[in-house]
Parts: structure tokens; C-alpha cells; sequence
């Protein structure tokens, strides 16, 4: 067995599991030169909620990030999470808005494109996946990890079959709920790597507290690379601690070759970061480092745990919570066992809610409801509930291909949509992804370049002679 090596999270899924993606590029920045000397595998900096968080709240421009950490990143892949066919969006993207998304990414650059999508539909990366080997990306697939009648051991190892098949250069593991348990792990990583020749990755979470042993146990069935977070954002609904596990393995066969003292000078800067995302309130470390083993009962994931409380709590009806969670896996069976990731989650996690509330079930559908009955998220892995299909979405017809495949091709569109903000190329992609918030962000960033040019003219005129 070769050295174990390590995906660190801390400027990806580290803030966005505990800090609601509110990292700021200059926060990263300052450590970049000693995360380039570390020798990770990869550092996961980009994708997933990052892109929204950029124009939406942090008034930065996320391919300008992406930019400044390729340059202060020379020695160290850079890895990104995409949703597929939804890229970075909510909703399914036509092929060659895919494609361009996916050029742009690799040009600006990003090495390494994890791709997921909710239903483990395969048809629902095969565009992304396909981009990725164009442009020279190395593409690493990933299996929605889940439990039910339908998710059992023999599905993911068939589904590993057919993700090789597809053309991956790796296979990700991803335990987006921290369902994954320990000895369970070291099963299925024994069965994929006997299964499969591509290197095998785990990615989990220690929201139920059992994170750090279920990569012990993955690592000891032989897998590859395991996805950890430098600790000031590290553990709980974030990814287990680096240090803790560089440590763990120094001096066996599994040993990282990490030093810790560097990792150690890492932490430091990234406490400050920490403490400052505490202050602003965007972190409660109190809830985002507490032990929750209701993830274990009812396979309800922090995120939507916390949304399911929101939308309670506006309706001050507090006191059904335990009603919707008891509901949750009733909705999710109906529909067909889902994995509950985001879109999905969000979907089922509504429908139980609505279902409690309106003193009758599926008297209110919303239409990410129905999108998902009729097809339009992919083919959805159990048998659906037929009743309750025709209650929600009636006689609608079901599309069982490819929905992207029903969708036209709309790059142009989108280009003549937005075209008095168009400053780059990227900036269309931006609109495509946020409709409806990359307007404020452009208009923004015109007039902050307003404000330079005003700026650069006065002080111009200062050194004109009188």
C-alpha cells in the first residue's frame, strides 16, 4: 500500500459546511505559498455553493478567485465540485452551456472536476464528463452515498461498473450525510477497488461523529485519497481534521509524508479566519461542531435539517418538527428513494413539510415536486409510488430519456439576454448560473470601476502643469 494521500477542503467545503461559504478570497490568499508546499493530492477550492456566495454576498467576481489561486497555487492540483448537468446552478443546463462551462473552468484553472449528481443518473454527467477529458481536466466521478432497499452494497459496485466505463479517471466516494459507517466503508471500498482499477476517493462528514472512523477503516481497505479539512474548519458537519489523521498514520504503511509543523503554522492563519466568520455571525461553532445522530435515525443531512427548521419556524409550527422528520423517509420512499443531496433534499425536505402542515398529504405540491415525478432531475433509483405520482403531477407525461436531451441549445440566448453587462466571456456563464443575481453583481462591479476611473482621473489632473 502506497502513502494515503489527502484532499484538503479548507477553502471549499470547509467554510461552506460550517460558515455558509463566507471565506474571502484575500483570507485565502495569505496562505496559499505554505498550502502549496504541503504535497496534498489536491486542495478543493472552488465549485459547489463558492460560485453563488461570490456574486451573492461577497461581491467578488468567482472566476477572478479562481484565477488568483491557480497563480498562488503552482504546485498543487486544484479541485472543483460540480452538479452535473445543473453545474453549479438549480436546474439542468442545455449541452452546450455544459461544455462552455466546463472549457472555461479547465482554462481558468481548475485540474481536477468532481462531478455528482443527486440521483447517481449517470446520463446527467455524461456531457460534463465528456468536457472534462476535451479540455484536459481530470475527471473524477462521484456516487451519491445513500441507504435504502434500493442503495445497497451491489448498486454502488455496479454503479462503480459503469462510472469506469464512462471514462472516469477516478471514483469518489461521497458521503454527503455522514451515513457512511466505518465498517461499512472498508466493505465497499474492498469491493470497488476489486471491482474497478481507477484509484478510489472518500469523502465524508463527522456530523454523526463517526468521520474520522470511517476514512481509518477506508484507508485500511486501500483507498487512495480521503477528503479532510485543516481543523479550524475541520470536523463536525465539515470534513474530519487533517492534522488528526496526517498525525494517525505517521509511522505506519499508510504514513501521508505531511509535516505537521506545517499544518500547524496553516491552522494559525486559519483561526484568525475562523474567529472572524464566528464574529460575523456566519459560524456557530456550537452547532456546527455538536455530535447529531438524528442524521442516523431519519437520513436528514445538517443542511436540510436546518432548512426544515427554518421553514417551521416561519410557519410557527415548531412543534410539528418531529412529525416532519418522521415524514421525511415516508415522502422520500414514495418518491422513489432519492439520495438526499441538494436538489433532492431541498424537494423531499419541502414536500414533508408541506405534507404536515396543510393537514393532508400532497395537498400542496410545490414544482420542484412534480419536476422531479415527471423526470426532469433523472431517473430516480426505486420504484415511485404510482398513487401518489398521479396526485401530484396528474397526467402528465413522465420523461424517461435524458432531459437534456429536451432542451435546445441556449448559449446564444443567454449571451443576447445579458449582453449590456458582457464584459468576458465568463461573465455569461455567470448569468447563466444566477439569473436573477448576477445583474446587481455586474452592475456593482461597473460602478466600482467607475469609482477607479474617477480616481485615476483626478490623479491625473494633479500632475498636469498649471
Amino acid at each position: 500500500m502506497a502513502k494515503v494521500n489527502i484532499t484538503d477542503t479548507i477553502l471549499r467545503d470547509g467554510h461552506q459546511s460550517q460558515a455558509a461559504t463566507r471565506m474571502r478570497t484575500d483570507e485565502m490568499l495569505p496562505a496559499c505559498e505554505k498550502l502549496d508546499r504541503v504535497g496534498y493530492y489536491s486542495l478543493e477550492c472552488w465549485g459547489g455553493a463558492t460560485y453563488d456566495a461570490c456574486i451573492r454576498f461577497l461581491n467578488e467576481d468567482p472566476w477572478e478567485r479562481l484565477r488568483k489561486l491557480r497563480k498562488a497555487l503552482p504546485n498543487t492540483k486544484t479541485q472543483m465540485l460540480l452538479r452535473g448537468q445543473n453545474l453549479l446552478g438549480y436546474r439542468p443546463y442545455s449541452d452546450d452551456v455544459v461544455d462552455f462551462f466546463v472549457k472555461k473552468a479547465v482554462e481558468n484553472g481548475i485540474d481536477i472536476i468532481r462531478c455528482f449528481d443527486a440521483l447517481n443518473d449517470l446520463r446527467n454527467m455524461q456531457t460534463a464528463v465528456k468536457a472534462t477529458k476535451k479540455y484536459g481536466g481530470t475527471a473524477e466521478i462521484a456516487l451519491s452515498y445513500t441507504k435504502s432497499p434500493v442503495h445497497s452494497e451491489d448498486y454502488f459496485v455496479k454503479l462503480a461498473g459503469e462510472i469506469e466505463e464512462m471514462g472516469a479517471d477516478l471514483i469518489c466516494i461521497k458521503d454527503m450525510a455522514n451515513l457512511l459507517l466505518p465498517y461499512d466503508a472498508y466493505k465497499l471500498v474492498k469491493r470497488l477497488k476489486a471491482a474497478t482499477s481507477l484509484p478510489i476517493v472518500v469523502h465524508t462528514h463527522n456530523t454523526t461523529g463517526t468521520g474520522e472512523m470511517v476514512l481509518l477503516k477506508a484507508i485500511e481497505a486501500g483507498a487512495d485519497v480521503v477528503d479532510t479539512c485543516l481543523s479550524p474548519l475541520g470536523s463536525g458537519t465539515s470534513q474530519p481534521a487533517t492534522e488528526s489523521l496526517v498525525a494517525t498514520l505517521q509511522g505506519t504503511e499508510y504514513d501521508t509524508g505531511i509535516d505537521l509543523n506545517l499544518l500547524a503554522e496553516l491552522a494559525e492563519h486559519f483561526r484568525t479566519v475562523a474567529d472572524r466568520l464566528t464574529k460575523d455571525g456566519f459560524r456557530d461553532p456550537g452547532r456546527v461542531l455538536s455530535v447529531d445522530v438524528k442524521t442516523l435515525q431519519y437520513q436528514v443531512p445538517g443542511g436540510m435539517l436546518s432548512n426544515l427548521i427554518g421553514q417551521l419556524k416561519a410557519a410557527n409550527a415548531m412543534d410539528k418538527y418531529y412529525d416532519v422528520l418522521a415524514e421525511v423517509p415516508r415522502v422520500r420512499e414514495e418518491f422513489g428513494y432519492p439520495p438526499l443531496v441538494t436538489p433532492t433534499s431541498q424537494i423531499v425536505g419541502t414536500q414533508a413539510v408541506m405534507n404536515v402542515l396543510m393537514g393532508g398529504r400532497y395537498k400542496m405540491v410545490p414544482q420542484e415536486s412534480k419536476d422531479l415525478l415527471s423526470g426532469h432531475y433523472g431517473r430516480l433509483p426505486g420504484k415511485v409510488n404510482e398513487e401518489v405520482r398521479r396526485l401530484c403531477i396528474g397526467d402528465t407525461k413522465v420523461i424517461t430519456g435524458r432531459f437534456a436531451d429536451t432542451l435546445p441549445p441556449e448559449l446564444e440566448k443567454l449571451k443576447s439576454e445579458m449582453r449590456e453587462w458582457y464584459e468576458k466571456e465568463e461573465d455569461v456563464l455567470t448569468y447563466a448560473m444566477f439569473p436573477k443575481v448576477a445583474p446587481k453583481f455586474f452592475q456593482w462591479r461597473q460602478a466600482q470601476q467607475m469609482k477607479i476611473d474617477s480616481t485615476m482621473l483626478n490623479e491625473k489632473d494633479k500632475t498636469l502643469p498649471v
